[in-house]
């Protein structure tokens, strides 16, 4: 229905870019201009920064290859290796970004739609598998700015989902705000053997809705993979052997953006995380640098270069002095005492600023320590509610591209034709509540709103349909109850 034959097999190069540039002439024309924006991409700033948020997060920051450095000839720095380089790190970057994902994609998705044989489909999709992909993604989106969903048939024929890493990506755009795809590029590395000496391949694979080509990458160049020069994105086999190769009428890569600009949260709280590191570290630094690798100053003083003095000293730990016309000698340290205060104040400045920054939420807010009522409660949240807006929005426009493949699927597989159906996506936030004040908000406000929406708001429920069904099925109880205690004028219980 949704699908068409497989056109691309036979084409070679030069026609296959003619496919990819049909919706972005200006970007690439030809093979040695693709050669050119994936160069270009490879050293972007842009794909450096996914590597980097991925990097901090999994706690790979600069601190860990800072070195100690003074001033040395000419007012050079110059790296000292003989003072104390500790390389602390705390890791609130980390933190931040799981609060945010867990935050907004922690609780399985609500579906809303009134055919009920439609939502039965769609909750075995979207199942506990596809939410863990779902949260995964918000992971990448948050540390890259985007986030690449690939729904593809596996070897078993099975409809699923494959998440791509952002860096792997160069999208091609049909629109400037970047809300339609036009095709894509995936670059990753892959081990193979020459011999038996192991070696990294680097694969391209170039994505369109004539299905995939795919290349290896040499010294720059684009080089036809002679294993596989195009795939397609779904094969079938009908009973007497005939295979047909179909691909989807659009580019099977959804985007789910942290925010329209692609901006990703590392950008926002770098230098903070930064700043708490050093701020550690030099703590650190400044406690371990005793009456051995402080500053000495010497009084008539008789011996070896200070070089050499020093080196004795680490050695020993001893000195040898002199008096001499009439001057008396002696070692002196000179103390510059560590304030830790300072530092404490300095971490709890950085700390908050990263919160507010990287727009999260602090659990040992002031305000929850002696009135956690529910206004203080959404004042807490106030600032990561505004983000979590933003990226909602971004995902739900990214689940109407999803839906559409699913809804494919479905007409394919002759499971029914839901393209014309409405379905609401409801992320449910895990938000701290007073569960009291929401109760009683529910019980206050079921005269006025329907029964389905209060038991939809009410904290203890996470199946608002079993919870109804529930109900229902509770009354039916009650009734069967009632008549059996009360039959009608004229009946006898318990005879024939």
């Amino acid at each position: 229905m949704e699908y068409f034959p497989f056109q691309g097999a036979g084409t070679d190069t030069e026609e296959l870019i003619d496919i990819i540039t049909t919706g972005a002439q200006s970007i690439i024309s030809n093979i040695t201009l693709l050669e050119r924006e994936i160069t270009k991409f490879k050293s972007s700033q842009k794909r450096e920064w996914m590597i980097r948020g991925e990097q901090y997060y999994e706690g790979e920051q600069d601190i860990l290859t800072r070195k100690r450095k003074v001033i040395g000839k000419g007012g050079r720095l110059e790296i000292a290796e003989n003072l104390p380089n500790n390389q602390i790190l705390d890791n609130q970057y980390a933190k931040l970004v799981d609060q945010k994902v867990n935050y907004q994609l922690g609780k399985p998705l609500t579906l809303e739609t009134d055919n009920q044989a439609y939502l039965d489909l769609l909750q075995r999709i979207f199942n506990k598998r596809f939410h863990r992909t779902l949260r995964n993604l918000g992971l990448d989106a948050l540390n890259g700015g985007i986030a690449w969903l690939y729904p593809y048939y596996n070897d078993q024929g099975e409809f699923t989902f494959k998440r791509f890493p952002n860096s792997e990506i160069l999208p091609f755009w049909k629109d400037a705000e970047h809300t339609v795809l036009d095709s894509a590029v995936r670059m990753y590395t892959e081990t193979g053997y020459e011999g038996e000496k192991e070696v990294l391949y680097e694969k391209v694979e170039v994505y369109t809705v004539s299905g995939v080509r795919c290349y290896v990458w040499f010294n720059g160049r684009l080089v036809d993979d002679v294993e596989k020069p195009s795939i397609s994105y779904l094969s079938v086999t009908d009973e007497d052997g005939n295979e047909t190769l179909l691909n989807w009428q659009r580019v099977p890569l959804i985007p789910f953006k942290f925010n329209s600009k692609e901006i990703p949260l590392l950008k926002r709280v770098k230098s903070l995380q930064d700043g708490i590191n050093i701020m550690l570290s030099d703590f650190e630094n400044n406690m371990q640098e005793d009456a051995r690798s402080t500053i000495l100053i010497l009084h008539n003083y008789d011996g070896q270069n200070l070089g050499e003095f020093r080196k004795n000293l680490s050695q020993y730990g001893a000195v040898k002095v002199r008096s001499a016309d009439g001057s008396k000698g002696g070692v002196e340290s000179l103390q510059i005492e560590v304030n830790a205060d300072n530092y404490k104040a300095i971490l709890a400045f950085f700390k908050k600023a990263l919160i507010e920054n990287g727009r999260g939420y602090d659990a040992k807010d002031e305000r929850m320590a002696n009135n956690p009522n529910q206004m203080n409660i959404q004042s807490m949240y106030s600032d990561i509610d505004l983000d979590a807006n933003g990226i909602e929005t971004e995902f739900q426009a990214s689940f109407e591209d999803l839906l559409w493949f699913v809804n494919v699927h479905l007409a394919n597989t002759g499971q029914g034709d839901y393209e014309n159906e409405t379905v609401n996506v409801i992320f449910n936030r895990d938000v701290l509540i007073n569960e009291t004040e929401s109760i009683n908000n529910a019980i206050n406000s079921l005269p006025i709103l329907s029964l389905e929406t209060i038991v939809a708001q009410h904290p203890w429920t996470s199946d608002t349909q079993l919870e109804l069904d529930r109900i229902k099925k509770e009354k039916e109880n009650e009734i069967d109850d009632y008549k059996k205690a009360f039959p009608k004028r004229g009946e006898v219980v318990g005879k024939e």
